[in-house]
């Protein structure tokens, strides 16, 4: 945790050897690479052994794929990593997931194994539970790390890395191991080869993003304890309106936490050399879905546009791929529901969908481009994890993103200039996006059908002053969290260049003022980072 005092004095010590070793690229690697595995063996214990299984298999397989000169063995090694890679991701994300759902579709009681823990209680004296499966943390992005780099290589966009050490320090460089953001081999590994440099005004810079970073993720700690996590376990007991104040202070809550945690990553990586890219850029400054998933978790959605989307087709038209992506889908879904009718209704609707592409060929291309939307999509959902929750909320994304490449063929407010306008499609877009996120923060479905209900049935508008009133620290933090995320670039970039451009007292004197300040805002323990579940 970050925000945790543990954490910086595990930091203060690993800055006090690294200044021992920065100046001579090997040792920085090694040293680095050593802490990153401490790090996250303090983090998940034994799933270091499946950090250092990742590292070792896509390294080999990335130099096979290299050292090729056939373009079919090339694919072949290609394959042999992707599949290495998802079938462990799938396998600790879903397994469990897969048991229940062939018992309740056979009608047996067979009993999950984990075969991972009976492994590690039986070669380390653990004691894990057979019958259950704990999720490692990070896995989904440092898997989707490491498999960008067996592409890139395929694709000769990088060279491979000169040695393994090279390669599990790309991996598991600690600051942005266990949430991000994910970092893509062609944007990181050119750095590991780069002579140590920090100027004056970036170690402010490093420091302000630290800073920034915990500031976040106190503030979103205090409106999930004192508000949002109430109404979310028990919206039974609250208001329509007050729910609706949660639902966009939810919004607010996940881009703090996920944000704070990503900014202080960044930070923590400057101070020691590396630049890591932007994962946040004001999303809820959006004038429409297309623009908020550029400005949101962009290591994520680039990603996904660039190893999936594109491949898949694009804008331009469908491949084996979009249609396999999409068979798979489908397959979670009828397994989800536990209902083998509803393969029958997926097949007819792919039915229907053919004769239309065949007779119209304009429809065709659409057809294409929302199916490739839709995967993208789909599997995002998926990726956070196996409910019918997170599929819907992709999909609502995904439906949310066609809807707006219809509407950007006739809308009258394309290319507009006017400030009111802006306005009104930025509150439509973040209301758009909070509503989806009913669905993902909800525990089942019955707690977003009785969200509804409190909507719908009993909004009680007459009781939005008492609300307000009754939670005026809440609501003023959330309302002055929303008026700083709308505060104009510009102005945003003189003040963290002033911060850093400070004397080293000045910004000492300043982060003091604000951790002390920040402090007076916990209700309690620390939470996890959000993002830290998947």
């Amino acid at each position: 945790m970050f925000t945790q005092v543990f954490f910086w004095a595990f930091f203060l010590v690993v800055l006090v050897f690294y200044s021992l070793v920065y100046k001579v690229n090997k040792l920085r690697t090694g040293y680095l690479l050593a802490v990153s595995l401490f790090f996250y063996f303090k983090t998940s214990g034994v799933f270091v052994l499946l950090l250092l299984f990742t590292i070792c298999s896509d390294y080999f397989w990335g130099s096979r794929i290299h050292r090729s000169k056939s373009a079919a063995w090339r694919k072949v090694f290609l394959s042999i990593s992707v599949v290495l890679n998802l079938s462990l991701l799938c396998y600790f994300k879903y397994a469990y997931f897969f048991t229940e759902t062939l018992n309740e579709l056979s009608g047996t009681h067979t009993l999950f194994f984990n075969h991972f823990a009976h492994f590690s209680n039986s070669f380390f004296s653990t004691h894990f539970s057979v019958d259950k499966l704990l999720l490692p943390v990070g896995v989904s992005f440092f898997t989707f790390q490491s498999l960008s780099y067996t592409i890139d290589v395929y694709r000769n966009k990088v060279q491979p890395v000169k040695s393994i050490f090279d390669y599990g320090f790309f991996v598991c460089f600690f600051p942005h191991l266990v949430a991000g953001p994910i970092v893509k081999a062609h944007d990181f590994l050119d750095q590991i080869y780069q002579p140590y440099k920090l100027s004056k005004f970036e170690f402010g810079m490093a420091f302000f993003w630290i800073l920034n970073g915990f500031c976040k993720k106190i503030v979103a700690d205090y409106l999930a304890v004192n508000f949002i996590d109430r109404i979310f376990d028990n919206p039974h007991y609250y208001s329509g309106v007050e729910t609706i104040f949660g639902i966009f202070g939810y919004s607010l809550q996940i881009y703090m936490d996920f944000s704070g945690y990503t900014d202080m990553a960044i930070g923590l990586a400057l101070i020691m050399g590396y630049r890591l890219k932007t994962n946040f850029n004001s999303p809820y400054k959006a004038t429409s879905t297309s623009e908020f998933w550029k400005r949101w978790h962009i290591s994520l959605s680039s990603w996904l546009q660039e190893y999936l989307y594109i491949p898949l087709g694009g804008n331009r038209t469908g491949t084996i791929g979009s249609y396999l992506a999409l068979s798979v889908i489908i397959f979670f879904l009828v397994l989800l529901s536990g209902k083998l009718w509803l393969l029958l209704v997926f097949l007819f609707l792919a039915l229907i969908l053919v004769l239309l592409s065949y007779f119209f060929k304009k429809v065709h291309q659409s057809i294409n481009t929302t199916i490739n939307l839709m995967v993208t999509m789909l599997l995002g959902g998926l990726w956070h994890g196996s409910s019918w929750l997170f599929i819907i909320w992709g999909g609502l994304n995904g439906i949310g993103l066609i809807i707006h490449k219809f509407w950007e063929k006739i809308s009258p407010f394309k290319n507009t200039n006017k400030l009111a306008v802006k306005i009104m499609l930025m509150l439509v877009t973040l209301s758009f996006i909070s509503f989806t996120r009913i669905f993902f923060r909800s525990s089942n479905l019955q707690i977003v059908k009785t969200i509804f209900d409190r909507i719908n049935n009993h909004l009680g508008f007459d009781l939005i002053g008492k609300v307000i009133y009754g939670y005026k620290y809440v609501m003023m933090a959330i309302l002055i969290g929303y008026l700083i995320h709308w505060i104009p670039e510009r102005f945003k970039l003189r003040y963290r260049s002033w911060f850093a451009s400070q004397h080293y007292v000045v910004m000492g004197s300043i982060a003091v003022l604000v951790i002390f300040t920040m402090y007076q805002l916990m209700s309690g323990e620390m939470q996890a980072f959000i993002y830290f579940q998947f």
